[in-house]
């Protein structure tokens, strides 16, 4: 199998970029299970932080939206204020691809390295594939961050916030939850709700956890709109720039350009979750873990005061780390090392143009990993509709395709 184009994911931006090249006859594949990551990687009742407006796919007309879909399935929907369940946007995700990219191939790529002038892709069923270009739309599977403290605990004994989506086997355990932001506040609440003990350690000085909606008289929603407009991203004019003004984020001195990235937007819990852990979890603040090890069929957990430099000490049956992500190209399973070490990366992420192209032409990143190159707006769903316009244009102009490589093995 040759193509043109291929997509290596099938969540928000994959799909919504396939909807697009479909729309303008572009020829692609794309590859990979539809909406896998919140599938697998998200308790199906979460909560999302983000507004209903904001959790669109992108086909081209934009017609099947997110509100399009619950009207047809009688869910409860509204632009802001009603949180929308992951097991309702994961729904939303997989009838989309149904209805405008069903030529999805559901297989995992295993393997990616070039090929002569462009690429050969190994897929999970066996199958070969030679592609001129390749986009990764990989999302943010692939990059939980365990720290190193903690790595040499059992396996059965630690779970990142990724692991989990059924909590009910930790009912009356006792369960440290590390961390400070919306994956920690989540699971922190969840484990609560399955009857287990949880407890927060963060070594920051608070928690930050949104509020919720307030009814607003006209006047007072003309003033927010002023002082703080709204965005796909949420209020603030800074999120509003940054839906806005993704080229000109990519113009930024890149030590510029990560900081914004790393520090807008922070790790603010939804409010959903975040009122159940304010009222029912003990949150211990200030605290650095600094050992963690099996003792006499314990987790044994040794905590740092950062204030008073005291210690302090804790056995658990289980340890969460709601520790987040990093982002790094030679953490991706499927890659080949020589293509990874080719990929000039800015903070280990990937240095884009502004076609979203890599030093390897050809290899391009989109999602969460193009957020080094255009900021915030790439973590999160909203950004698929630029990226999906922004390299279908691309593409398109790319249509006097020469001969397409040859495959470098037989399938």
């Amino acid at each position: 199998m040759n193509t043109d184009i291929a997509i290596i994911g099938a969540g928000p931006y994959g799909l919504s970029l396939a909807a697009h090249l479909r729309e303008r006859g572009v020829n692609f594949r794309i590859f990979g299970r539809p909406m896998a990551f919140w599938r697998d990687h998200v308790p199906a009742a979460l909560r999302l932080k983000a507004e209903g407006f904001a959790l669109d796919l992108f086909d081209p007309a934009r017609r099947f939206t997110l509100a399009h879909f619950c009207r047809e399935r009688g869910y409860p929907y509204a632009p802001t204020g009603v949180p929308i369940p992951a097991e309702v946007f994961r729904e939303y995700g997989e009838t989309f691809q149904k209805t405008h990219v069903p030529q999805l191939m559901p297989f995992r790529v295993t393997q990616l390295s070039q090929a002569g002038e462009g690429f050969a892709l190994r897929l999970e069923n066996g199958e070969s594939v030679m592609a001129r270009n390749v986009v990764l739309a990989v999302g943010i599977e692939h990059f939980a961050y365990l720290p190193p403290v903690a790595r040499g605990l059992p396996r059965e004994r630690i779970s990142h916030t990724f692991d989990e989506t059924d909590f009910t086997r930790f009912a009356g355990k006792r369960v440290a939850v590390i961390g400070a932001g919306s994956s920690a506040v989540d699971a922190a609440c969840f484990l609560h709700d399955a009857g287990a003990e949880p407890f927060i350690c963060t070594r920051r000085p608070k928690i930050w956890i949104n509020n919720p909606p307030q009814k607003l008289s006209l006047s007072q929603r003309v003033i927010a709109r002023i002082k703080k407009p709204r965005s796909g991203l949420g209020t603030g004019w800074r999120s509003r720039m940054a839906c806005d003004l993704p080229d000109v984020f990519h113009m930024l001195p890149a030590r510029l350009r990560l900081r914004i990235t790393r520090g807008h937007l922070g790790p603010a819990a939804g409010w959903v979750t975040g009122q159940v852990v304010r009222e029912k979890v003990p949150i211990w603040l200030n605290v650095e873990l600094t050992t963690a090890a099996m003792h006499e069929g314990a987790v044994h957990l040794t905590f740092r005061d950062k204030q008073t430099g005291l210690t302090r000490t804790v056995d658990v049956d289980h340890v969460f780390l709601g520790t987040g992500v990093q982002v790094a190209v030679d953490k991706l399973p499927f890659i080949d090392p020589a293509l990874a070490r080719a990929v000039r990366t800015e903070d280990s992420m990937p240095a884009l143009s502004r076609h979203f192209e890599s030093s390897v032409p050809g290899l391009y990143f989109i999602g969460p990993m193009a957020a080094g190159s255009f900021g915030p707006l790439l973590r999160f769903a909203w950004g698929a509709r630029f990226t999906a316009r922004r390299l279908t244009a691309r593409f398109r102009r790319q249509r006097a395709f020469a001969p397409l490589p040859q495959p470098a093995f037989a399938p």
